[in-house]
């Protein structure tokens, strides 16, 4: 099963847009994951860094959560795998001061 990447990556945009990230970074490493059980079935492996500030006050996995639940149905078709750091601006300025 082919899967159209871009297409992934633009519907996993839309669907984060409702977290109203300030920076969103998707990445696809699925060629990383080539003849793994989860790519035969064509679900990709993504890695994602989305900054939001309605991640302040959250837990990590309520952060997490908070993520999967936007993805929502995609996480049972085009995604196989995420791995997510969710971040406030705070925490990235802290992570990447300028």
């Amino acid at each position: 099963m082919q899967v159209d990447v871009d297409s992934v990556v633009a519907s996993m945009e839309q669907h984060l847009a409702r977290l109203e990230p300030d920076l969103l970074e998707i990445y696809d490493e699925s060629a990383e994951h080539v003849g793994h059980a989860g790519a035969q079935g064509g679900g990709g492996h993504y890695q994602v860094l989305i900054v939001s500030r309605r991640f302040e006050g959250q837990a990590r996995v309520t952060r997490h959560r908070m993520v999967y639940e936007a993805l929502g149905a995609m996480m049972q078709q085009q995604i196989h795998a995420v791995a997510i750091t969710a971040l406030t601006p705070e925490e990235l300025q802290e992570v990447f001061p300028r």
